[in-house]
């Protein structure tokens, strides 16, 4: 055999074997660390990414921080887990600075580079450094969290010229301000806070995320403005809502509790094969995927000899791209009582719909030249193999094994996050927070307040059970 042909043989072997290396996804691969995570042991899942050293020096550097800053959050080392998150937050500003570089990363292999996060996981990270603050009672610094949020998702939107995502405000942020502004009665900036959040819950989430305006915000921009002096706007916001209002003090403090449940989804991989359709008109041809609705007109005008040969002799290609899979928390809803009453409790953020549809945005907004790539590819290994059949083989290989979709994602972030907001009284107060399973069981956490003068508490509680990828069999059987 010639060494030619020896060189040929070896290189397909070794492409087959790295296209099955490389057909894990991401979840797959950190495996024994999601199951810590959902059997709830912490510790073992610290002492992972401890070892993990791959993952903090490698390319998924983010992941490795973000996750870090998580469990550390769960075990309660406050300070600790904001050094992870402002380690996760320093990488994220060298993405935005360098994003020229990554700004399609569809048009290469994605997984061959630095994890880029999602848009929403890169402000989800504030929430965390903000709970920690005001864990630590520094609610100053909490607040610059929260605005970082806002600014952060404009700095994301300004950099899209087309289909910017619907993801443009994010409602709780204005909400969770609104309550540390209100924490240290600065009912002014509350009020300018509230007003704003009710506003993006009204016009984005109600439309794009299908969430209504938490009633409890209503009473909360209410109660603001009133303690602000806005008589005008107390009367506006009562014909608004319909609302007859009457302030009620809380003269011996209230809790605020946030409960995070279950996990957002995580990314796998979903084929879609394109055909070529019939030539346009000046210089264009039609690609379209029938079983996906999808039709992409590309220019040939700027495309060379070669690419234009190669498109006309296309008949059909495969292209690779991410998509969610839901994770569903196993307790579908929850109650929460104070000394035997029951409070009310809303969900103000939904963080899986927020995933679904900011992935689909960036895919909009990155398809056309991810399938132009990936065309331009298969067209040009037709010709390869035309000229020679071992090296049309391994062209053939080349493009299957890179082209793989990105399947990482930040897979600790919750399914939703619900609010209620509870007076307290005077003295010891026994809260439960009920959980209730699809088949009516419930499962209760107990814990104890103390009713303080004006003071405000907030206690952050995350129920992590949740579902199979795609199935109806529990992860955790806790």
């Amino acid at each position: 055999m010639s060494r030619n042909k020896i060189f040929k043989r070896n290189l397909v072997v070794s492409l087959i074997l790295l296209f099955i290396i490389g057909c894990s996804t991401y979840y797959e691969s950190t495996q024994d660390f999601q199951n810590y995570l959902m059997n709830g042991n912490f510790q073992q899942a610290n002492q992972w990414l401890k070892n993990d050293k791959k993952g903090r020096e490698g390319k998924n550097k983010l992941l490795h921080y973000l996750n870090r800053g998580y469990v550390a959050w769960m075990l309660d080392s406050t300070q600790k887990s904001n050094e992870y998150f402002h380690e996760a937050d320093r990488i994220i500003e060298d993405y935005l600075k360098n994003y020229s570089l990554e700004a399609l990363a569809l048009v290469s292999n994605p997984n061959v580079k630095p994890y880029s996060p999602e848009d929403f996981e890169a402000v989800m990270l504030y929430y965390y450094t903000a709970l920690n603050y005001i864990k630590m009672g520094n609610y100053e610094d909490a607040l610059v969290e929260c605005r970082r949020i806002n600014i952060r998702l404009q700095e994301l939107n300004d950099k899209y010229k087309d289909h910017k995502n619907k993801y443009q405000r994010d409602a709780f942020a204005h909400y969770l301000m609104g309550m540390i502004y209100e924490t240290n009665a600065n009912f002014n900036d509350a009020f300018i806070a509230y007003r704003n959040a009710y506003e993006a819950y009204k016009e984005d989430y109600t439309e794009y995320f299908n969430m209504t305006v938490p009633d409890q915000l209503k009473h909360d921009l209410l109660r603001a403005a009133y303690l602000t002096g806005f008589s005008e706007e107390v009367a506006y916001y009562e014909k608004e809502f319909g609302i007859d209002y009457e302030y009620q003090p809380k003269e011996n403090g209230e809790l605020i509790v946030l409960w995070l449940n279950g996990f957002g989804p995580i990314k796998d991989e979903n084929v879609i094969q394109f055909s070529k359709g019939m030539s346009g008109e000046n210089g264009y041809i039609t690609l379209s995927s029938g079983d996906e609705g999808m039709n992409f007109p590309v220019y040939m005008g700027d495309k060379s000899a070669k690419e234009k040969t190669a498109l006309s002799n296309l008949s059909f290609f495969k292209i690779a791209l991410p998509k969610y899979v839901e994770r569903k928390p196993v307790y579908k809803r929850g109650k929460i009582y104070r000394n035997g009453e029951k409070m009310k409790m809303e969900m103000a953020q939904d963080v899986n719909e927020i995933a679904f549809k900011t992935l689909r945005d960036r895919l909009i907004r990155e398809l056309s030249n991810a399938i132009l790539r990936v065309a331009i590819k298969k067209a040009l290994e037709e010709l390869i193999k035309e000229q020679d059949e071992t090296l049309g083989m391994i062209a053939n290989w080349v493009n299957t094994a890179t082209e793989k979709a990105d399947t990482r994602n930040w897979q600790t972030l919750p399914y939703s996050i619900n609010v209620s907001r509870i007076p307290l009284e005077k003295g010891k107060n026994t809260v439960k927070l009920k959980t209730y399973r699809k088949n009516g069981t419930e499962k209760t956490l107990q814990f104890f307040v103390d009713g303080k003068n004006n003071k405000t508490i907030f206690k952050a509680i995350h129920t992590y059970q949740c579902y199979l990828p795609g199935q109806a069999s529990l992860v955790s059987s806790q």
